[in-house]
Order: C-alpha cells, then sequence, then structure tokens
C-alpha cells in the first residue's frame, strides 16, 4: 500500500528535491552537515544496492572513490590498493615524470591475467647478466621466457638455475628446452582467457608460468598461477577491482598545465609526457589545477584532446556552471568540482573565494547534465555519509584526508605521545609548491619560493588501519544511506535524493551527543 501511495503533501513541503530545494536556497552556500535527506519507502537492503559509476566508457569503477593527487595520499601503493578495492587513483605530479612514468607502470603490472610483454632473456647471455638485470630492475621473480630471433621461444629459464654461483654459465645451459616447456597457442584461449589458464594449472599440477604462442611459436604471453589465483579470488570479495580490458588494474595520473621560460604552454613537453603515460597504459589523465575556470587549463585540455582522441580527461577544479561548460567545450569528460573545501585547504581564507561544496555540486550538475560530462564532488568529504549526500549530485567523490591516515598513503610516519601520525599536507602549501606544484596555483617553481601566502598547510593525520577497511566501512555507509532512500543504484539515488536544511542544534543532534563514549563507531 505504502509503495503505491502518493507523497504526503506535508513530506513535499519540507522535503525537497535537489532543483526545488537549492533554487529556494540560492544566495546562501551549503555543505555536508548543513543538511540532510529525507528516507523514503525502500524495498532495497543495503546489501543488494550497486555502487558501480561510469565515469567514462573507457572509465568503470565499481565504488565511486578516487584518492586524490597529493603527494602525501596518491602514488603506486595508494593506487594499486584502491582499484584493487573497485576505485581509482591518481598519481600525484609532485615528483620527477621519470619517477611518475615508474608509478604507473608499477600500478598497470602489479597483477595481469595476461602478461602481454613479458620480460625475456637470450641463450647467449650469461646468468650473472640475468642476476644484474634482477637487481637492476627489482624483479621479485627469478624464472624467464628465453627467446631467439624474433621472439620464437626457444626455452624458459628456471628460477632455480638464477643464481650467483652459475653466474659465468651460458642461459642456453641453464634453461629448459622447447620440448619440455608447456606452452598454449593463442587461438585457444578464447572469450574468457583467465579460466582457460585456470583450468591449465588445475590439469598441470606443479607448473607454475604458461607460455602463449603463435602459429610461428613465437612468444605473445605469459600467465603466472599467482596472478591467476588471485583474480579468481577477485570474484568471490565484497569489493571487486577496477580493471582495464586487459585486466591491469585501472590507474589515472595527474598533470599540469607547465610554462616554457617563455610563459606560454610547454607543448611539446605536455605531450611527450602523456603519450609515454599513454605507452605506460595509463587510463585517465587529470589536468591538476586550483582554478579549472582559466585559459592555461582550458588550452592544456585542448591539446591533450586534439592529440589524444581516446583518452578520458579528468580537468578542474571548478565551482560554477560555466567553469563546467568551458572545461567541457575544451574537451574534457569528467569535472572536478570543489574549490577550498579541504580540511588543509586555505584558499577561502587566503583567497576569499570558494563555494561551500553541496550548492557547488547542485549548480555545476545541472550544467554538466546539460553538456553530457561527469563531475567529481572534490575535497570536504570527513564521513561515508557526506559521500552518500555528494553522491545525490555527482558521479564519484575524491578523497584526500580520509585516506591519508591508510599505511599505503606516502607521508612520512611519525609517533607523538605514543600516538602514531602520518604527514598531510595541502597541494597549496609552502613546502608542496616548493616540491613542484606551484603549476597548480598559477605560479612557476621560482615563484613558489617568493610566494606569501600559501594556499594550503601541513598537518598530521592519525594513523589509520590498511585501506581496503576503510574503504569497505566507506562503502558500507553508502550503501546504506542508499538502503534509506530505496535506491538500487547510484542512478536512483540522484534521482530520489530528497533534502532539508538543518539547524546548528540539529547538526550536534546528528552526531553522539550526552554521552560518554567508551567505542567509536569505527
Amino acid at each position: 500500500m505504502a509503495a503505491n501511495s502518493p507523497p504526503l503533501s506535508l513530506d513535499s513541503t519540507f522535503y525537497k528535491p535537489a532543483d526545488d530545494f537549492f533554487r529556494d536556497h540560492a544566495g546562501l552556500g551549503l555543505t555536508y552537515d548543513d543538511v540532510t535527506l529525507a528516507t523514503l519507502y525502500s524495498e532495497t537492503l543495503p546489501k543488494e544496492t550497486n555502487l558501480e559509476t561510469e565515469l567514462h566508457e573507457r572509465l568503470k569503477l565499481r565504488i565511486p572513490v578516487i584518492s586524490a593527487d597529493m603527494d602525501t595520499v596518491t602514488e603506486a601503493p595508494m593506487a594499486i590498493a584502491i582499484a584493487l578495492n573497485g576505485g581509482l587513483g591518481l598519481i600525484h605530479c609532485n615528483l620527477p615524470e621519470r619517477e611518475q612514468l615508474s608509478q604507473v607502470s608499477r600500478v598497470k603490472n602489479n597483477v595481469h591475467g595476461l602478461i602481454q610483454e613479458p620480460i625475456k632473456v637470450t641463450p647467449d647471455q650469461l646468468i650473472g647478466d640475468v642476476l644484474t638485470l634482477i637487481e637492476q630492475k627489482n624483479f621479485a621473480f627469478r624464472t624467464f621466457p628465453v627467446v631467439g630471433k624474433n621472439d620464437t621461444l626457444l626455452g624458459l629459464l628456471p628460477g632455480h638455475t638464477v643464481r650467483p654461483r652459475y653466474a659465468a654459465t651460458k642461459v642456453e645451459a641453464a634453461m629448459t628446452p622447447r620440448a619440455q616447456v608447456q606452452t598454449i597457442h593463442e587461438r585457444e584461449l578464447g572469450s574468457n582467457p583467465i579460466a582457460r589458464a585456470d583450468k591449465f594449472f588445475s590439469e598441470h599440477i606443479g607448473i607454475h608460468k604458461l607460455l602463449v604462442v603463435d602459429d610461428q611459436d613465437r612468444l605473445r604471453g605469459l600467465f603466472t598461477i599467482s596472478d591467476i589465483e588471485r583474480i579468481m579470488q577477485e570474484r568471490h570479495s565484497q569489493l571487486k577491482p577496477a580493471r582495464d580490458s586487459q585486466f591491469r588494474l585501472l590507474c589515472g595520473a595527474a598533470v599540469t598545465a607547465t610554462r616554457s621560460s617563455t610563459g606560454e604552454l610547454d607543448r611539446d613537453r605536455i605531450l611527450a609526457h602523456i603519450a609515454e603515460l599513454v605507452e605506460r597504459g595509463v587510463d585517465t589523465i587529470a589536468v591538476s589545477t586550483a582554478h579549472g575556470f582559466s585559459k592555461g587549463v582550458g588550452d592544456a585540455v585542448r591539446l591533450i584532446r586534439e592529440n589524444f582522441r581516446d583518452l578520458p580527461i579528468i580537468a578542474g577544479n571548478v565551482t560554477s556552471g560555466e567553469g563546467v561548460a568551458y572545461l567541457s567545450n575544451c574537451g574534457a569528460n569528467v569535472i572536478k568540482i570543489g574549490q577550498g573545501p579541504g580540511s588543509i585547504c586555505t584558499t577561502r581564507i587566503v583567497a576569499g573565494v570558494g563555494i561551500p561544496q553541496l550548492t557547488a555540486l547542485y549548480v555545476c550538475s545541472k550544467e554538466a547534465e546539460k553538456q553530457g560530462v561527469r563531475i567529481l564532488a572534490d575535497g570536504g568529504i570527513t564521513k561515508s555519509g557526506d559521500i552518500v549526500k555528494a553522491l545525490t549530485l555527482a558521479h564519484g567523490v575524491i578523497c584526500g584526508g580520509l585516506l591519508a591516515g591508510c599505511p599505503e598513503a606516502p607521508g612520512q610516519l611519525m609517533e607523538i605521545n605514543g600516538k602514531l601520525y602520518k604527514q598531510y599536507r595541502g597541494m597549496g602549501s609552502l613546502a608542496a609548491m616548493h616540491a613542484g606544484s606551484a603549476a597548480r596555483y598559477g605560479h612557476s617553481s621560482k615563484d613558489a619560493m617568493r610566494k606569501v601566502a600559501a594556499e594550503g598547510v601541513e598537518a598530521l593525520k592519525e594513523v589509520s588501519p590498511p585501506l581496503d577497511i576503510v574503504l569497505t566501512q566507506l562503502a558500507g555507509g553508502i550503501q546504506s544511506g542508499m538502503g534509506y532512500l530505496g535506491a538500487p543504484n547510484l542512478a536512483a539515488l540522484r534521482e530520489k535524493a530528497r533534502y532539508i536544511q538543518v539547524s546548528p542544534a540539529g547538526q550536534r543532534e546528528s552526531a553522539p551527543h550526552d554521552i560518554v563514549e567508551v567505542k567509536t563507531g569505527n
């Protein structure tokens, strides 16, 4: 009966959909704690909700959470961990370009279904040469395919022969010959190569590597039993990894609108770096800046779009519909919304600009709908309830402070009065700008040394549990919110949301109060 009843008129007077609510509050900047969502009739259990979001046809996430492109939040360990849990990491650009390329490679090569370009050796190499290669590249494996001219498979160098005592021995003398090496033809892989490889390893006890060859017996790829077992286990996990079409983890990288000594956009450097990122397998580029509604950012986005037609581009940050339209017209697919809401950001205090986050998201969401682009809520997220509110207007959230205390974050660890903390700093802090982030704020690296008013602070975050635990808790909170609104997926959440403003007393009432808390909700 309740499911078929029309909304009560009194309910609709107090609890309003986004268009009515935010237009009624035009001129008032609202953020997450200023509003609450009204519950609705539901037949949806939280565990049945679907958290998947599509930012682009080539950028589909299992959970709508992205780790921020900050130098104390996202490097390879964070990007790997968040992708394994269904999200996306944006490798920050506050490091040398070669190092950023290496970070992306670490993510993309973390776990393969089919390793399409396995590391190979030749028969005339010495075991000592192979040992040097392992040391230089920090390889965690010691077994290598042996190939000849045109990658023709000649054998397999087993790990137990790659020892210093055999350093002067040629690979040819130590390898397992081709006739004894287990292989599979690439045409036999079919439409589900992971299942086919899993079947092979089940049928061949003791074999840990399966080489893939073509009609000319050339090496075309490699499966390892450890990778296959991890991928098979993922299918039973609560949070499933976000992968590309080749079963590699998704990974994004941030770039800035780098300028030459003349002040012009350094087109050649930007294009060369992005070309290398694309070669490494990067799934999206984020043009990283504090003020996205600007000529330099627009020029950078246009440059990337003209030269990489199919590459998903994330750009920002903006807080207006005009800013969304501008970046969309320049070629961006996904727009970051937020100026000044971060816990370590002081832009609103220093520069006097920025819009409270929920109002900014609403205004930008209306233009994004017209333009056919996606938006991300960037900053100000302190709890899962904030994410639920953000997702009533956005297609995903970018988190910094919530993840900065995780072991996977790159911040320095320190102990104070028996408690462990990690370094966390805004990209507008003086230390971050000196390290290279000045371009985000419209300054060159030389300007950073002279800039008096930083737009971020350096801080500490208490060490938190590993990322998978944090994300499981956040995902559970999102699912609870969706259950209260009867929303089986994120599209339904955006459609169903009803808002009401809360008073300061209502905000206090929302949190634990009038008690002595002995155990936190976490």
